[in-house]
């Protein structure tokens, strides 16, 4: 029986795009419930007097929106609707409000110094193509030359013709998800994992599938499973300690999980937006599975925030997909800040300030070792934030109000859930503040998780 909703006399054309219109304010109405199983193909299609094709498209198309899930032998259900994603962060700085929830690199006058005279220098000798052009042929064919050698600094032998610029990590994660996958696919993730990727599987109609995790990473047991009861499409990992609980995978853990996406023959995106911060570190993935591996690198939390641009390392059977995607939803990387960072990886000045980025982190680094002593912790000389569990049954959220009447922002952990770990912690920045005030929060969060959990009775 067709569904009581449907008015066969309302489809405009094209029919199919009106019909999945007509599902899709069902949904969103309350009229078709969360599970509720939509009829088959064939049996709309003879109830509305319309083709199959038009059914299937209709279901397509909902699929796409992220309303509806196909289910292979069982058939279409409504899937529950997500709703937005609560940042980690403050998007505004408050007063004086110590904010060590926002992940960014230590920056002093320094850094504004540097651009400054990059500015100038550009303004003495911008290449026309910088502002002339459309084409990224055109444009940045340097540009690849030099971020070869970039990469090369990062672990990658690649060839300047598998290389996209991107304008930073989250395009080129978008990128890279939107050639590896379609709409209701499965990305297999760390199950305390990358913030950005939850609502952005979320927006590509994407399912993520958060593995269990030990202390040097995704179990490659998990992976397997995940690949043996669902069709996995890429497996997206953070190997080198920008991941939530700041771990370094070893080079024996990288191996196996390469093995098992050879073995079911499944993409990698390796997001590894530290590149050569972090000094003593195993061959990227993509040197291990080079075949398979889109590597995913930036500027923007080594060298400086406002230099956001970055590369993607391609294959060679993916580049023309990860090349049209990234042209339908950028075009190309912003010419000018790309300029910057091609010239700055040229002259030295990334690799000096990369180096500089990795003793101040250090110093900060060793200051919360200092405050959290005898406290159970999760961090990397070289990482730039501190994972904090809540042990004794302290309440994030609980945690988190406290620290803010305190003067002091922290992001909850529960934002990098992607799977079923319920493991109850905070994630600390070591860089978004000046060092002064980083003791101070720190002092603050030493001082609440020394002490009795209490409730909060009255925020001010």
């Amino acid at each position: 029986m067709t569904m009581w909703f449907l008015n066969r006399d309302a489809l405009k054309r094209p029919v199919y795009l009106s019909l999945a219109d007509q599902i899709a304010r069902a949904v969103l109405d309350g009229k078709l419930a969360v599970g509720a199983r939509l009829p088959p193909h064939r049996t709309l299609a003879d109830d509305l007097h319309v083709s199959v094709q038009t059914v299937s498209r209709a279901y397509e198309e909902l699929i796409r929106r992220g309303l509806l899930s196909g289910e292979t032998g069982r058939g279409t259900f409504v899937r529950p609707q997500r709703s937005e994603a609560a940042l980690p962060y403050l998007p505004e700085r408050l007063g004086e409000l110590v904010d060590l929830s926002i992940l960014k690199p230590i920056c002093e006058d320094m850094h504004l110094d540097r651009m400054r005279k990059a500015l100038v220098s550009l303004a003495e000798s911008l290449p026309p193509s910088t502002v002339l052009s459309f084409r990224p042929n055109v444009i940045f064919p340097r540009h690849r030359s030099v971020a070869s050698e970039w990469l090369k600094l990062c672990g990658l032998t690649v060839p300047p013709s598998n290389i996209c610029l991107t304008n930073g990590a989250t395009g080129g994660m978008t990128t890279a998800l939107l050639a590896v996958a379609t709409s209701g696919s499965t990305i297999a993730t760390e199950g305390i994992g990358c913030h950005t990727l939850i609502p952005l599987a979320s927006y590509l109609g994407l399912e993520l599938a958060g593995l269990e995790l030990d202390d040097d990473g995704i179990v490659p047991e998990a992976l397997a499973e995940a690949c043996e009861k669902s069709i996995v499409r890429a497996l997206f990992v953070q190997p080198n300690v920008i991941n939530p609980t700041a771990t370094l995978m070893s080079l024996k853990r990288r191996e196996a999980l390469v093995e098992i996406a050879r073995k079911y023959d499944i993409a990698i995106i390796e997001d590894d937006v530290l590149g050569p911060l972090v000094e003593k570190r195993p061959p990227p993935i993509a040197a291990l599975a080079p075949e398979r591996t889109i590597y995913i690198t930036s500027f923007t939390k080594t060298v400086m925030p406002g230099l956001r641009t970055g590369y993607l390392a391609v294959p060679d059977r993916m580049l023309s997909a990860v090349v049209n995607r990234h042209l339908v939803t950028n075009w190309i990387a912003t010419p000018m800040v790309a300029e910057i960072a091609t010239r700055w990886v040229a002259n030295g000045t990334a690799m000096e300030l990369v180096k500089w980025q990795r003793q101040a982190i250090r110093k900060r680094q060793a200051i919360a070792r200092e405050l959290l002593s005898g406290i159970e912790f999760k961090a990397h000389p070289e990482a730039l934030h501190v994972w904090l569990p809540l042990s004794g049954g302290r309440e994030e959220s609980l945690f988190i109000a406290q620290a803010r009447l305190r003067g002091v922002a922290i992001a909850p952990g529960s934002s990098f859930r992607t799977g079923e770990v319920r493991q109850t912690a905070v994630r600390i920045s070591v860089g978004s503040t000046s060092e002064e005030e980083f003791r101070t929060g720190m002092g603050v969060i030493s001082s609440l998780i020394r002490s009795d959990p209490e409730p909060l009775l009255l925020a001010i």
